[in-house]
């Protein structure tokens, strides 16, 4: 009965001998990059721009392999509906979170909330917030001296060198961070380098097109002397342009716009855009997860990341670089 009792004695050590090991061998096996998840969240799924970030994200994720669900609102507009994705993203205990706000302070408090529980990476447009471990974004303020530049050179162009004027501002949403960054930029540059150009008109939009053509159209009719106008993002540049296209005004009413995609391209060949401010979204998305996997180890980061604008015009955009910006790869 001892003898019986001994051997069970010792297949139990050995059992619990084994199953310790097989837990140290568990517990010390580092979690492989597939299993960690970084969502990232844009303004707006359905627009080229956003797309171009979104395609960023993706290659980063497969050069890292890490999952990166791709989530937003389907329009710039639902603050609500971001809020929500936000809040479900967190959740679900990723990695870490990279997001660019669709509002600056609508965004504050629940991006506060999330920092709480994990780390986020902002993106492209700032928030009422100071939780953000690290934010990636174009200086906007810059970006929007760079449009004041671009526009002052169409006006000369057309005016025998002569840089004076009314000129107009048109901003897609009213609150926006990076928006209005861009605008803050755009009439510093005026007033500090362009006395001879009259901003006559500072006018918000509701984030369409439809909108941003119909307030171009209102100026131009209200001032037939108008000389220039900056559509401060996408949307707004498209309908501005639909504006100057249709009032046969190309080349007489300089517009710079803010990125750019195959209609603003075809507008800027055409000569109904003078130029436009290019940023870099696919760097944002890409460098975004790159640094929220970096951030989610324990890794230091940069606080701030400056990812560049660029003035595209007819004349430079064939060369590499800004043909690289206007024709990203997006698979």
């Amino acid at each position: 009965m001892k003898f019986v009792t001994s051997i069970l004695n010792r297949r139990a050590v050995m059992a619990l001998a084994a199953a310790s090991m097989l837990a140290g061998v568990m517990h010390s096996a580092p979690v492989s990059a597939a299993d960690v998840t970084i969502p990232i969240i844009v303004k707006d799924t359905t627009s080229f721009y956003w797309q171009i970030v979104l395609a960023g994200a993706r290659k980063a994720g497969k050069d890292l392999g890490v999952n990166v669900p791709e989530l937003g609102a389907q329009a710039e507009t639902d603050v609500n509906g971001q809020i929500s994705i936000l809040e479900n993203a967190v959740a679900g205990n990723p990695a870490a979170v990279v997001i660019s706000p669709t509002e600056f302070k609508a965004l504050g408090k629940p991006i506060d909330e999330a920092a709480a529980k994990v780390k986020v990476i902002g993106i492209d447009s700032g928030a009422d917030s100071k939780a953000f471990t690290s934010f990636l974004t174009t200086d906007n303020v810059q970006g929007g001296r760079v449009a004041a530049d671009g526009l002052a050179a169409a006006i000369g162009a057309a005016n025998g060198g002569k840089v004076e004027g009314k000129v107009a501002l048109i901003t897609a949403l009213p609150g926006a961070g990076s928006l209005e960054q861009r605008a803050q930029g755009f009439k510093e540059q005026l007033k500090a380098k362009y006395p001879g150009l009259e901003l006559v008109a500072d006018k918000y939009a509701d984030g369409q097109a439809t909108t941003g053509l119909n307030i171009a159209t209102d100026l131009i009719t209200a001032n037939p002397d108008l000389k220039g106008i900056f559509a401060s993002n996408l949307i707004m540049a498209q309908g501005v342009g639909q504006a100057i296209a249709e009032n046969n005004l190309a080349g007489k009413v300089g517009l710079i716009g803010f990125d750019s995609d195959e209609k603003l391209i075809k507008f800027l060949n055409d000569g109904v855009i003078s130029g436009l401010v290019v940023q870099d979204p696919y760097r944002m998305g890409y460098d975004g997860i790159k640094t929220a996997l970096a951030a989610s180890k324990g890794e230091k980061v940069e606080a701030n990341v400056d990812t560049g604008a660029n003035l595209v015009t007819k004349a430079n955009m064939k060369e590499p670089k800004i043909d690289a910006l206007l024709n990203p790869k997006l698979n």
